[in-house]
């Protein structure tokens, strides 16, 4: 028997021997040059042509694409990073559960998830994808392996791989919670006039607890849409959107919905706001093929030929939810872009990768992620800039998977610097990895090593 790759059972190598390898080759290792790592599924980090990446020399972690095993009775999953979400999902629904958090994407990666805070439309109850993670082992960059909880001796550690791209080691294996599922999700639109209302909206749910999903679009300054789901033993009809059909448009026209799990999750799987193509015909002859994964596939491919100019300017915001309006109303001035994804996120850690400063300043425990993607602009780099200037102000933040224009001395004023360099220096002591300043900042740009 062979799995999708062509693979059989007997040239599939187990994960001890995998990461043997992989040690191996990281122990023999004499340049500390720069060092990327390539993997199976494509990222999902915003394209940037001028990535120094491109150029690194290359690990190959393709192959770390298993799932290990599926415990019911403690309902976890453990399984190697480059898994992707679809493939978890295929599995552990079969056994009635599902991961707690799923991203929208179905090639997101589980090491993706982590390495870049994966959030979703569950997360306004369990915060992001690695407050779900119970273990993750580590490889550094001198090939010494490391297993790390929350609670044992390389808990920093832990805490710190969350966003930090791939910077501090290799996660080579990742425990996480699942949690009991039905086979269909019942969706509710929620249609508010006003910010003012929809805020109250999604407070009203926070604090009550009484649905299992709650995310939302913002179509424009009068129409704001909240999307609430819970779990369904039976459905009356199922709808699908990985065709014809574009899931924000539905939220507009539908006053409630039944998907199949699997469908609910990855109803955004086309795009979240910047589906292409958009019209019938359009949908009707390529809408099958045109999805997030071979639209990023095909950005990597051409980098080279694609106008920087052409790539649109996508950014996930954090915003207190205090701030809300604030930044709702500096954003239809400065930036006027609809339609926006909201989700909202429970910080239910105060997490080692932000800085004490900064942490001391968060009043909020729900924020919104407000995601401007699909925005065209000529001076690109102006908005992005611009966005962030007002993150600063507000103590927002925002994902690294954008173009990010912070300097070191901003940066760090955000991002904990001290724990950073802790956990760089046991792991990295070299910079193989590149920094994270380094490689989401300059590097991704362009500049520097």
């Amino acid at each position: 028997m062979s799995d999708s790759s062509g693979r059989t059972e007997q040239d599939r190598m187990s994960h001890e021997e995998k990461v043997s390898r992989i040690v191996k080759q990281l122990q023999a290792r004499i340049s500390t040059a720069p060092l990327s790592l390539k993997k199976k599924a494509v990222s999902h980090v915003v394209p940037k042509p001028k990535d120094k990446k491109y150029s690194d020399e290359r690990l190959d972690i393709s192959d770390f694409d298993e799932i290990l095993r599926i415990d019911t009775e403690r309902q976890i999953c453990i399984a190697e990073p480059g898994v992707t979400f679809a493939k978890v999902v295929e599995k552990t629904i079969r056994f009635g559960l599902v991961p707690v958090i799923v991203p929208e994407l179905k090639t997101i990666t589980l090491g993706g998830a982590v390495a870049g805070c994966s959030i979703e439309s569950m997360s306004y109850k369990h915060g992001g994808f690695h407050d779900s993670c119970l273990e993750y082992e580590v490889v550094t960059a001198k090939g010494e392996v490391l297993i790390c909880t929350p609670d044992n001796e390389n808990q920093l550690l832990f805490q710190m791989v969350h966003g930090t791209f791939g910077t501090l080691g290799i996660i080579t294996r990742i425990m996480f919670r699942l949690l009991p599922s039905k086979p269909f999700v019942k969706v509710t639109y929620e249609k508010y006039g006003s910010l003012e209302e929809y805020k109250k909206a999604i407070w009203a749910h926070y604090t009550k607890q009484d649905v299992d999903f709650m995310d939302g679009i913002l179509h424009s300054p009068e129409l704001y849409v909240l999307s609430t789901g819970n779990f369904v033993q039976n459905a009356p009809y199922t709808h699908s959107y990985d065709w014809m059909r574009i899931y924000y448009l539905s939220t507009v026209r539908r006053s409630e919905d039944y998907l199949k799990t699997p469908d609910y999750f990855f109803r955004y799987n086309k795009g979240v706001t910047n589906v292409h193509p958009k019209s019938l015909i359009g949908r009707l002859l390529f809408g099958r093929l045109i999805n997030s994964n071979s639209t990023l596939r095909f950005a990597r491919v051409f980098r080279k030929l694609i106008p920087t100019a052409m790539i649109p300017i996508t950014v996930d915001t954090f915003i207190p939810f205090s701030k809300i309006g604030e930044f709702m109303e500096w954003h239809q001035k400065e930036i006027g872009h609809f339609p926006l994804w909201c989700v909202p996120y429970k910080i239910i850690h105060q997490y080692e990768w932000l800085a004490d400063e900064f942490s001391r300043k968060i009043q909020d425990e729900l924020f919104l992620d407000i995601a401007i993607y699909g925005l065209r602009r000529k001076n690109a780099e102006y908005y992005y800039r611009s966005i962030e200037e007002k993150l600063m102000e507000l103590g927002a933040i925002k994902t690294l998977i954008s173009t990010n224009m912070y300097s070191e001395e901003e940066f760090w004023r955000i991002w904990n610097k001290a724990n950073y360099d802790m956990v760089k220096q046991k792991t990295d002591p070299d910079n193989i990895f590149r920094g994270l300043y380094e490689k989401t900042c300059r590097s991704s740009r362009g500049f520097g090593r």
